[in-house]
């Protein structure tokens, strides 16, 4: 089975190089990868998670919204009735991870995260070894 993740950049964050490299490691690994570009709201990359029938969903997150950002994608998820787990990746205090989780999102990763620990977290967020 082919994961397919979608990975995306919300807000009004304009740095894209972390998430090219992102998106080119999860592809070198087997995935399909869908990056959906820069200044996406949660509402599109949660139409754009369900459209493309993604077995997870990838955020990154440079511009310190991922207290808001993060739970509005689960929520417009939820609202749409789907389940797909969302792993945020970026800058993130170690404080707000936990908040994070309780407000759904699967897993945080922060910077410098090895590109093995990338690949393992989001196939552990899609339930595949």
């Amino acid at each position: 089975m082919t994961l397919r993740v979608l990975v995306a950049k919300i807000g009004l964050d304009g740095h894209d190089r972390g998430i090219k490299i992102v998106a080119r490691l999860l592809r070198d690994a087997g995935m399909e990868v869908i990056y959906t570009g820069l200044f996406q709201t949660p509402d599109t990359v949660a139409s754009a998670a369900i459209d493309e029938d993604v077995d997870v969903i990838g955020l990154s997150m440079l511009s310190g919204a991922h207290m808001t950002l993060a739970p509005l994608v689960v929520e417009a998820l939820r609202s749409r009735g789907a389940s797909i787990p969302v792993v945020v990746g970026g800058i993130v205090p170690k404080q707000d991870i936990p908040l994070l989780k309780a407000a759904g999102i699967s897993e945080v990763l922060g910077p410098g995260a090895p590109g093995t620990a990338v690949v393992d977290t989001i196939r552990a967020a899609a339930h595949v070894q």
